[in-house]
């Protein structure tokens, strides 16, 4: 399949047709740090102080602050919340088509490999939904949350509303028969050779009101859910991305009550959904529906983005890589398998090397373990097994690694207090905002806040001073890291190379 063919074939006509240039010549989302806007961050209510910091004369805030310890980086992955590698176990053409037809070993194979963190299900509407008011999950569904609960990893997953690569409608049965079904073509460059395409109505009051259903249905069951990572915005067209290229516009009514019926569908989902973070693909706005609006929605509420291949066009490239750093982001992109016929060496450096060189440059929280529409783990390990090196650097630093790189101590008006120099040894910013809590070893008090949302950064330190209770010395206390997205609460690990104890704490002592 082609996704991007668009790029070099009709996409590239308009580029020849005198395109202005100027300020306000095309209308995409505003990334950050770009001089037309900022996006403010999410609230916290415990902010600790984060600098300046002073050590001596009057306006000594930290006076006479000494380090008295210090780590350093943890030489292999961390697993946290918010950040990992992700094993696909059903992409759009369904999950493992194990030859000994034994699915639970081929899901379970896939769930125990230890290189991935997150579990991913992509299926259609028709798979979750055979009549209205009730859900009915297939096999490999189940499957995969039972094997992410028993191997201790989590799970993210997609709703198609609309799929070019099964002969069926995405759509229930019961709801084609009431919403009308409006006519694409057919064409070779995407989904099933011959097959005609058909657009939903969306806007359609009994296609608005069965997707609302269906998605109070997901969210009862699973938001907040404890194995839950993130859920895919349902978005316009093909896979639910964005887009019904290479059919160009859409068949559907004016621009604006379409862009309107998406953006309210993607507020309706936002609302739902509002302790699990919603993915949303970056995909530009080559069918007129609406995506730089809806993309700029899940900005300002706080979800993340996702897109599907790493060799995309310039915009999804800016608003990736300049989003802000509370922000999430998911790239999925198919890898090769192993063997020299399927490595594909360009200028001595093999597919998935270029591959994964160019995800790191956008700084993402997530990575995929995926083979395009040939799911097994034999084929994810016949490349790792060969060329395990490409896979495991990624995995060290995908996403966040946080620790507390320095730690001074000071005393101020007879109370102990510590000033910790936190770092981010990972690519990423944390999605969401870190907390910091210190207690002492029986947890008879407690003492905790936050740092800004994103912070620490990749390549920073960000400082921040907890005052502890009176008659309190700081040696001996345990300090824990929490990460809070969307008002929930989830533990974080230290990705520092000293130990820690069974629940995560590092002890604070004197090594320096």
């Amino acid at each position: 399949m082609k996704r991007r063919s668009f790029l070099i074939s009709g996409g590239i006509t308009a580029f020849f047709s005198g395109i202005n240039f100027g300020f306000g010549a095309v209308k995409n989302v505003l990334p950050p740090n770009h001089p037309t806007g900022v996006f403010p961050p999410p609230e916290i209510t415990d902010r600790l102080y984060q600098g300046p910091f002073i050590n001596y004369g009057p306006a000594a805030n930290v006076p006479g602050s000494d380090v008295v310890m210090t780590t350093t980086p943890v030489h292999g992955p961390v697993r946290n919340f918010g950040m990992g590698l992700v094993t696909y176990i059903c992409d759009e053409v369904g999950p493992p088509k194990p030859k000994d037809g034994n699915l639970r070993n081929a899901i379970e194979k896939l769930a125990k490999w230890e290189l991935g963190d997150v579990l991913y299900i992509r299926v259609d509407w028709r798979d979750i939904q055979k009549e209205a008011g009730k859900l009915d999950f297939p096999e490999h569904w189940n499957l995969t949350f039972e094997m992410a609960k028993k191997y201790g990893k989590r799970v993210a997953f997609r709703i198609q509303l609309m799929s070019p690569v099964i002969e069926p409608e995405s759509i229930p049965d019961f709801l084609k028969e009431k919403v009308p079904m409006i006519k694409l073509g057919t064409t070779d460059e995407i989904g099933i050779k011959g097959k005609v395409h058909y657009v939903p109505q969306y806007d359609h009051p009994e296609f608005i009101k069965a997707f609302k259903e269906m998605d109070d249905l997901l969210a009862e069951k699973y938001n907040g859910h404890e194995l839950l990572e993130y859920v895919d915005t349902c978005m316009y067209g093909f896979w639910g991305e964005g887009h019904t290229w290479p059919f160009e516009g859409n068949p559907l009514s004016d621009y604006y009550k379409t862009k309107n019926t998406f953006v309210e569908m993607f507020r309706y989902q936002a609302n739902n959904w509002s302790k699990t973070p919603l993915t949303t693909n970056t995909q530009p706005d080559f069918n007129h529906v609406g995506n730089d609006e809806v993309l700029e929605e899940t900005i300002r509420s706080y979800n993340w983005l996702r897109t599907d291949t790493i060799f995309i066009e310039n915009s999804q490239i800016d608003i990736l890589s300049n989003r802000p750093p509370w922000i999430g982001a998911t790239i999925e992109q198919g890898i090769t398998k192993g063997g020299k016929e399927n490595l594909r060496v360009v200028d001595g450096m093999m597919r998935n090397e270029n591959i994964i060189s160019h995800v790191k440059d956008v700084g993402p929280t997530y990575f995929s373990l995926w083979n395009w529409h040939d799911i097994a783990l034999e084929n994810l390990l016949s490349y790792h097994k060969e060329h395990p090196k490409t896979l495991n650097e990624l995995a060290k630093n995908i996403g966040y690694k946080v620790r507390p790189s320095w730690i001074w101590s000071f005393e101020k008006e007879g109370y102990q207090g510590i000033v910790l120099g936190l770092v981010n040894d990972g690519i990423a910013g944390v999605p969401g905002a870190l907390r910091i809590v210190v207690t002492d070893k029986e947890k008879t008090f407690l003492v905790s806040g936050s740092l800004d949302p994103g912070y620490p950064l990749p390549g920073k330190v960000r400082q921040a001073v907890l005052m502890l209770p009176k008659n309190i010395n700081w040696e001996g206390l345990h300090l824990y890291a929490e990460i809070e997205i969307k008002g929930a609460k989830r533990p974080v690990k230290w990705a520092c190379d000293q130990d820690l104890n069974e629940d995560g704490a590092l002890v604070l002592k004197r090594n320096i």
